[in-house]
């Protein structure tokens, strides 16, 4: 029996892919959480054997869940189930340490067999995703963004929904200061001289419309 824990902020969401899940008698939904922080109380009190976990939660990002996990269990087997379709996320999720990566969009079958190829410590990427994510790492045009951390990575994405430095230090559990760091180092990473020129790279590379 493969035992599942589903971290998604939408319990509609997660009510469909338990039932498609739990349609084979081999996979069984052991917890639920709506977000990170329930997440790591779940994972650390069940000890499930795959993570499924959307990317968009109210709390943390989830490419900051993931590298969370990881560093509670360096074995923890993540599946990531993300609405994004572009590489960038995608890479970032695999670069915090999941397995795997599925878009929302993709099959019901995709998912399903997804899970079973992660509990099997193999890494998978849904068929949608997968041309453009190996294109995007054969592509030698620099890409300032695929520089970026995990945690740079979330701290962005908070920065650029208008988030303050300590509303975010508070999601992260990180100081004001530490977040004015990453703000300072991202924008040094990836070239801007401003937070309008970052907000530009970053629709650039499908970051933002």
């Amino acid at each position: 029996m493969i035992r599942l824990l589903l971290v998604d902020d939408h319990a509609v969401v997660r009510e469909g892919y338990r039932r498609l899940l739990e349609r084979r008698g081999d996979l069984t939904i052991v917890a639920e959480a709506g977000a990170a922080n329930e997440a790591l109380e779940a994972f650390r009190r069940e000890k499930p054997d795959v993570v499924v976990l959307d990317l968009a939660l109210p709390d943390m990002g989830g490419v900051e869940l993931i590298g969370r996990i990881k560093a509670r269990d360096a074995d923890a087997r993540i599946l990531a189930f993300s609405m994004h379709r572009e590489p960038l996320f995608a890479a970032q999720a695999l670069k915090a340490g999941a397995l795997g990566y599925v878009t929302k969009s993709s099959e019901p079958s995709v998912l399903v067999q997804a899970v079973y190829k992660v509990a099997a410590g193999s890494r998978v990427l849904s068929p949608d995703i997968a041309p453009e994510l190996a294109m995007a790492l054969l592509d030698e045009t620099p890409d300032p963004l695929r520089e970026l951390s995990p945690r740079e990575f979330e701290v962005l994405r908070m920065l650029l929904d208008g988030e303050s430095h300590d509303a975010i230090g508070q999601r992260l559990s990180i100081s004001p200061k530490t977040v004015q760091n990453y703000h300072y180092q991202i924008k040094t990473k990836v070239g801007a001289q401003n937070d309008m020129d970052l907000a530009r790279i970053a629709a650039r590379h499908g970051l933002i419309d």
